[in-house]
């Protein structure tokens, strides 16, 4: 299916992908990031930062869909923090067979550890992802290889900055019950309590053991995004609001925070650890469904408990 390469304002490879249906998902080379994805009618359902420019291709913008890997969030190893959001990858020409469907539009990159400064040491890998696009399904493969003859362990997040509405019209059902970092809190622990998760204030939580599969309602454009995850068992759920938007307004826009979500699947609370020659791959789908409240709740056969087919 239709893939095509190019060069952007700023001389930095990108990649479009388009499936049958019409829908599409724009990749950089720079950070394996994704700063697009269009369904049939061509509508954005990602949100991109409206600041911040990449000065010679060396800094990521905010939004879209990046990896965070081998750390996150570990300001004791800031060159590690986030190594895998600032460097330049590789088309993969060789990538391992993965099940494929006809429909479907993918490509596949990979980032070695070769050549790279790393603080930390005996962490030797191989970073191979595919993206796919297939039936208005957004979907990424996360495979990292350890490639030297000690283990090593790292955390892992995919963060998913969603395009809605208004974020006070927006709630995420899935995380009820759950345990939570509150990072606004330093890390403190607690259970959540509400029927769902809603916004009027900066939100920064990690929740723990999550389900596989969380809705995020969009109230006003009556659209759920559905994100079905693997191997990646806790979820980062983070607006800024207004004062931190101020704070960090650098690379985000005063009033960006009122137009998106960011819930990421990750893998925090415990490090994965691999063996010599051991790899580990995640999962995530991203799918969208029209949705209306019956009594305040989506229904659930349509998103939580539905069994999702993967075409890749």
């Amino acid at each position: 299916m239709p893939l095509n390469m190019f060069k952007d304002k700023d001389g930095m490879p990108r990649i479009i992908l388009t499936d049958p249906n019409g829908s599409s998902v724009e990749v950089l080379l720079y950070g394996a990031q994704v700063v697009s994805w269009k369904n049939q009618k061509k509508e954005e359902l990602l949100f991109m930062s409206s600041k911040g420019n990449r000065k010679g291709g060396n800094k990521a913008k905010r939004g879209g869909i990046s990896v965070w890997f081998p750390r996150f969030g570990d300001v004791s190893s800031v060159e590690e923090d986030g190594l895998g959001r600032k460097r330049l990858w590789s088309l993969d020409r060789d990538p391992s067979p993965l099940p494929l469907s006809d429909n479907h539009s993918s490509v596949d990159l990979i980032l070695k550890s070769s050549g790279v400064y790393l603080k930390t040491p005996h962490l030797s890998f191989e970073f191979r992802l595919r993206i796919c696009v297939s039936g208005g399904k957004l979907i990424m493969i996360p495979r990292v290889r350890n490639t030297d003859n000690k283990a090593f362990s790292f955390t892992f997040v995919m963060t998913n900055y969603l395009s809605v509405s208004d974020i006070s019209e927006v709630r995420i059902e899935g995380l009820e019950t759950l345990d939570y970092f509150d990072n606004l809190i330093n890390r403190s622990r607690f259970t959540e309590q509400a029927d769902a998760i809603t916004f009027d204030a900066e939100m920064d939580r990690v929740y723990l053991h999550s389900p596989n599969k969380i809705a995020i309602i969009d109230h006003e454009k009556k659209r759920t995004f559905v994100l079905h995850k693997n191997a990646m068992p806790d979820a980062v759920v983070w607006n800024p609001w207004d004062r931190k938007a101020k704070a960090i307004g650098a690379d985000l826009g005063v009033g960006d925070y009122k137009v998106m979500i960011c819930v990421s699947s990750a893998t925090i609370e415990t490090p994965i650890v691999l063996k010599p020659c051991e790899e580990w791959k995640g999962y995530q789908e991203l799918s969208t469904v029209s949705s209306s409240y019956c009594s305040g709740q989506l229904d659930p056969t349509r998103v939580l408990y539905s069994t999702l087919h993967s075409p890749c």
